[in-house]
């Protein structure tokens, strides 16, 4: 008996401009019964990155290419609703980039059980790509010491957010830049964060510098652009300066010219490095351990934004793109 499922599919590539309704499809289609080893699968949570317009735009080169008329693709939790002998059991959750689709055939590649105590929704946000990254980045690319003033940009967002907090398990001080005093109380109150710049308040270097008179020792970056400029600006002697993203950039077809203040890596002998948080995909289950830990022992806090019903894929994306999102955005199916 076949299942009929919606997806929603890549109707055009987005460069130079935002994200738009008429860049998805929403299609119907039919799927075979599971094959032997196979599950059949529905989705319960679709996960949304800004990273996802980098992958419409074809612009990021260490996944493979999305042609139009392809499903979209993004991670998800699904369950298992029935299996042939499959690599999971019914009822089980399981995680992976299975795209936007409300049921997918399956034979288990890629995907991980959901292994938590957290709620299941952890896995995609704390315990998830957005936690996970956090933790790389900052302690194998920023590599903080007890005493180092710590600086992240798109520090309300879901993965800035933990870095932070990160940044006090080990010590630092730790100073965070987002958008709007909303943002910026939510940094100090919840977040744990010693200060909040409000960059729409403008005169962000006058600013880094009032909340980080002996320099910033770690720059972690989720923004790039004139924010990331203002922050090489205060680096400190033996810097180290992460570059996570750049949201920043995601409104046009280019990628931003190099900042006027990179000369400082060279004034402070200073280090910038990007990563891909894949590179570290081995240690991706001892690092959740570690990070649900900090949740149960109340030194990790976070916060999910999950929107409701899978026709409202497309919108739930633009979020991340308009500031609207708090916490991790996620999709509710």
């Amino acid at each position: 008996m076949t299942t009929t499922t919606r997806q929603w599919l890549l109707a055009d590539h987005p460069r130079g401009r935002g994200v738009e309704d008429g860049d998805f499809q929403l299609a119907e289609t039919e799927l075979p019964d599971p094959q032997p080893g196979e599950m059949l699968l529905k989705t319960r949570w679709l996960s949304f990155d800004p990273a996802q317009k980098g992958w419409m735009e074809n612009i990021a080169d260490y996944v493979a290419p999305m042609a139009i008329g392809d499903v979209m693709r993004g991670g998800a939790i699904s369950e298992v609703v029935e299996s042939k002998d499959g690599k999971f059991a019914v009822g089980d959750l399981v995680m992976g980039t299975t795209g936007w689709t409300e049921y997918h055939i399956s034979n288990g590649a890629g995907l991980v059980r959901v292994d938590t105590e957290l709620p299941p929704t952890a896995m995609m946000s704390v315990l998830g790509t957005t936690g996970v990254t956090a933790y790389c980045g900052l302690f194998k690319i920023g590599k903080p010491v007890a005493g180092d003033t710590v600086l992240v940009s798109g520090a309300a967002g879901a993965t800035g957010s933990v870095v932070g907090q990160l940044a006090k398990i080990a010590g630092c001080r730790t100073v965070g830049i987002a958008g709007g005093p909303d943002k910026c109380k939510w940094l100090v109150d919840e977040a744990g964060y010693d200060a909040a710049i409000d960059y729409k308040a403008g005169g962000v270097r006058r600013q880094i510098k009032e909340h980080c008179p002996k320099g910033v020792d770690v720059v972690f970056d989720n923004v790039g652009g004139a924010i990331l400029d203002a922050m090489l600006g205060e680096i400190a002697t033996g810097a180290r300066v992460v570059i996570c993203g750049g949201i920043s950039r995601y409104e046009t077809g280019d990628l931003p010219a190099g900042p006027k203040n990179y000369f400082n890596l060279i004034f402070r002998r200073a280090s910038m490095a990007g990563f891909i948080v894949l590179d570290w995909a081995d240690e991706f289950p001892a690092i959740r351990k570690r990070l649900e830990g900090f949740v149960q022992d109340g030194r990790l806090a976070y916060r999910e934004d999950i929107q409701h019903g899978f026709e409202n894929a497309p919108q739930t994306l633009k979020r991340l793109f308009t500031g609207a999102n708090r916490g991790k955005q996620m999709l509710e199916l």
